[in-house]
């Protein structure tokens, strides 16, 4: 390739990025908004009890993990997954908007159900237009491209939870539910007037279009989804036992929790663009099994740990192993299915959700007996999911893997 020619690809990619970063920021942002006051919400609100919010809370992950999966393999068929974008874009629009003024409890599980569910679709979504565009127009980039989108995501978690609990102090709920949806609508507006609708993946050579059918590449898949849910078992678990654990074992505050969390979502950034960089170089199960192994070693090292000092300077293995998992997870999993982004990136995103339901129970034992189990499960967690990724070979390794 020419530097004239190479000059072209990379103005043309960037101007594809662009927008794509600007519509991961909003979505970031509004998920960023209201997920983490849910339980505060719908107890202070709505004024529902400890079995209607349990109910709540398993049923719409449960929702959102079979929209985006129906929604993932129906979007490999046809060229519509800008249409996607902007149908996840406008049901989250509806849901957070009808959401900010209505607190009727089967109301808002309905919309759970519903347009929260189809809005859990943006995230998968815009990371296989992402691929798709990446393809096109420079596929030697696409995990340094992915990665970076990814870190999108990061920044929108570091500046959404301080914005809505601004919000919740000015004008309570109203206000966090109604930034949330003018944030929807600013990336319904990208997805209509700066995107351009793809074609739907073509086959690629040797990749076989029933490959679902096929027993050995099925449970390939299988396994590779469950990997990738234990691995992010603990991103759940971590942060729930965090404050109680630091208060109880530590003899910490909450501000001590919350300032491991900023350090650790401070350090993900520049990693995860990093390992993009060096995905481009070096094979991505290789460094996959590094920030697995990362996991391992934190986890074990918070388990024992016996000052504050000790999980500070252990927010480096933390945040690689974060970075790891969920910045080149995507492009792995893509890797494996090929002519099937939507699906591939579905497969991997619901590994989150299934792994926070996960969470709970054994949060729950931690609480009972002791915090620093939870520990010691997010390190067997992080174990079982290497080992299951080193057994697992992806059989159709691609030109990174």
């Amino acid at each position: 390739m020419t530097q004239q020619s190479s000059a072209r690809t990379a103005s043309r990619l960037g101007r594809a990025l662009l927008p794509l970063g600007l519509l991961f920021l909003a979505v970031g942002v509004s998920v960023a908004l209201f997920n983490p006051f849910m339980s505060l919400f719908l107890s202070t609100e709505v004024d529902a009890g400890p079995i209607e919010i349990t109910v709540f809370l398993i049923v719409a992950p449960l929702a959102g993990v079979l929209a985006s999966s129906l929604i993932g393999r129906l979007s490999d068929r046809r060229p519509i997954r800008r249409a996607l974008l902007i149908g996840g874009a406008a049901a989250g629009l509806i849901g957070t908007g009808v959401t900010a003024v209505v607190r009727d409890y089967w109301v808002l599980l309905a919309l759970a159900v519903t347009a929260f569910a189809v809005a859990g679709s943006l995230f998968p979504q815009s990371f296989a237009y992402a691929r798709q565009v990446l393809e096109r127009d420079d596929p030697a980039r696409a995990p340094i491209g992915i990665s970076a989108l990814r870190t999108v995501f990061s920044l929108a978690w570091v500046a959404g939870p301080p914005l809505a609990a601004l919000l919740l102090g000015a004008g309570g709920f109203v206000w966090v539910y109604g930034t949330a949806a003018l944030m929807y609508g600013l990336a319904a507006l990208v997805a209509i007037y700066w995107l351009d609708e793809v074609p739907a993946p073509a086959p690629r050579a040797g990749d076989d279009p029933v490959d679902d059918r096929v027993t050995a590449g099925r449970w390939t898949l299988w396994l590779t989804a469950v990997a990738f849910t234990l691995l992010q078992t603990p991103l759940t678990l971590a942060v729930q036992s965090l404050p109680l654990f630091i208060e109880a074992e530590l003899h910490g505050d909450v501000g001590d929790a919350g300032l491991l969390l900023g350090l650790c979502a401070a350090l993900e950034i520049p990693l995860m663009l990093g390992l993009g960089l060096l995905a481009v170089r070096l094979p991505l199960r290789r460094l996959l099994f590094t920030g697995a192994a990362c996991g391992v070693a934190y986890y074990a090292l918070a388990a024992v740990a016996t000052g504050l000092w000790m999980l500070i300077a252990g927010q480096v293995l933390n945040a690689l192993f974060i970075a790891a998992i969920t910045g080149l997870g995507i492009s792995y999993v893509q890797n494996m299915l090929p002519g099937h982004p939507g699906r591939a990136t579905t497969l991997f995103s619901n590994a989150f959700p299934l792994g926070a339901m996960l969470a709970g129970p054994l949060f729950g034992v931690a609480q009972r007996f002791d915090y620093r189990l939870a520990y010691w499960f997010c390190a067997a967690l992080c174990a079982a999911g290497l080992l299951l990724l080193i057994v697992v070979r992806n059989e159709r390794p691609p030109r990174h893997a």
